[in-house]
């Protein structure tokens, strides 16, 4: 089911600890101020100048090292895991629309595409797009505070007036035109020894 604004708060990880800390921070002081505040929820963003050498940045770039370093994607649990990749270019129209909105004041809105894609998938498609790679390594580990799907209901942000102008295919392919032209250090594996060594991933 796709996840919408009204779920209950229930944060499995620090990170989501601290992302809901700042956004009701910001909407509690907007409130008190009087200072028009919207908090958006951005799913899975992509695109040009992502840092490809980074390896807690989105999976989008984390798979482009990889491959550019001619090794497979890494993916944890079986693939099947989906999530809702959204263009940074849509993430940029929906902040300039609700910026200039009222009625977005004091809300908080999703901003994805509204469709889940698997993990695998992902992998898939970018190997082809990169002109090919090894294939990708299921490695049947769990990293403790994921969840298994998550992909947005963006029906109050279509309210406003927005829905996402770039498609998957499309995104993925100018992603992957402009990575082909950067440098890439792969540091995936190490990333990965970091997370066993502190607990947080198990078979």
């Amino acid at each position: 089911e796709p996840t919408p604004e009204n779920k209950p708060l229930a944060p499995t990880s620090v990170y989501a600890v601290s992302k809901r800390d700042q956004e009701e921070l910001c909407l509690c002081i907007g409130r008190s101020y009087r200072i028009p505040t919207v908090a958006l929820r951005y799913f899975n963003v992509y695109g040009p100048r992502q840092a490809l050498s980074n390896p807690y940045t989105g999976v989008c770039a984390i798979f482009s090292a990889r491959i550019k370093n001619h090794h497979p994607p890494l993916i944890f649990e079986d693939g099947q895991q989906s999530r809702d990749f959204i263009h940074v270019s849509d993430i940029v129209r929906a902040n300039v629309l609700v910026m200039n909105d009222a009625r977005a004041d004091d809300q908080v809105l999703n901003v994805g595409t509204g469709h889940p894609t698997s993990i695998l998938q992902i992998a898939q498609l970018l190997g082809h797009l990169y002109g090919g790679s090894p294939p990708p390594l299921l490695n049947q580990r769990y990293r403790a505070g994921d969840i298994r799907h998550c992909y947005a209901d963006i029906q109050a942000i279509r309210r406003l007036g927005f829905a996402p102008q770039v498609s998957l295919a499309e995104g993925l392919k100018e992603l992957a035109a402009w990575g082909r032209e950067q440098a890439a250090e792969d540091r995936v594996e190490a990333a990965a020894k970091e997370l066993e060594a502190y607990g947080l991933t198990s078979g």
